[in-house]
């Protein structure tokens, strides 16, 4: 797991200002995952604990977007160079280095977990392990909004991604594995793709039991 996390932080330290100034308004042309994210954040509300991760932050606009939308949002990444950027960008907000297999985060201490297309380049074995450590940080009936992109097929697949590689998943395979990390699935949205990769971009939404 260390070796591939290595990589990815590698490479992503080495696109930050390209990846921000690329992705800071992507959502403004993203009504599906834009409002997927907006359910989210109502249903968080309602469970009467704000607090929320945004794992694999990014450049912290959607940890930002989380803020605007009533919650109590912080972002953690494994990259420093980005989280660097996050804190500049957003200083009204808190940011912290993690990795997502490790979260500082005491057991169920959260309301939300959202994960935008930040574990597509976790390896299939590996998923479960980091699956079972969002669970863990949920308070029960918390909520986890997972986005990926998924694939018609059977089984998960790697593919080049711009940054370092990746993993598509059949969305129905995605769901079990938040069913055995103690997660149900309670709402899905599939669509066609904002990229020229030609995966359908996912979006599960599921509580901890």
């Amino acid at each position: 797991m260390v070796e591939h996390q290595d990589e990815t932080r590698v490479a992503y330290d080495g696109v930050v200002e390209l990846y921000a100034s690329m992705f800071a308004h992507g959502l403004d042309t993203r009504p599906f995952a834009r409002n997927m994210i907006g359910t989210f954040a109502e249903l968080v509300r309602g469970t009467g604990n704000p607090r929320t991760a945004d794992v694999g932050c990014g450049p912290g606009h959607v940890t930002a977007l989380l803020h605007d939308l009533g919650l109590d949002a912080f972002g953690l990444d494994l990259s420093p160079a980005m989280v660097d950027h996050a804190r500049r960008a957003h200083p009204a907000l808190r940011f912290d280095e993690a990795r997502m297999e490790a979260l500082p985060v005491g057991d169920g201490a959260l309301g939300g977990v959202l994960a935008h297309y930040s574990m597509i380049h976790t390896p299939p074995r590996e998923l479960p392990a980091l699956l079972a450590e969002q669970a863990r940080v949920l308070a029960p009936g918390g909520l986890l909004l997972v986005s990926f992109y998924a694939t018609h097929g059977s089984e998960p697949v790697c593919f080049d991604h711009k940054v370092t590689p990746a993993y598509s998943w059949p969305a129905d395979r995605f769901a079990d594995l938040l069913d055995g990390a103690g997660l149900l699935t309670f709402a899905r949205l599939l669509h066609d793709p904002a990229s020229e990769r030609g995966f359908l971009d996912a979006h599960l939404l599921a509580r901890l039991r």
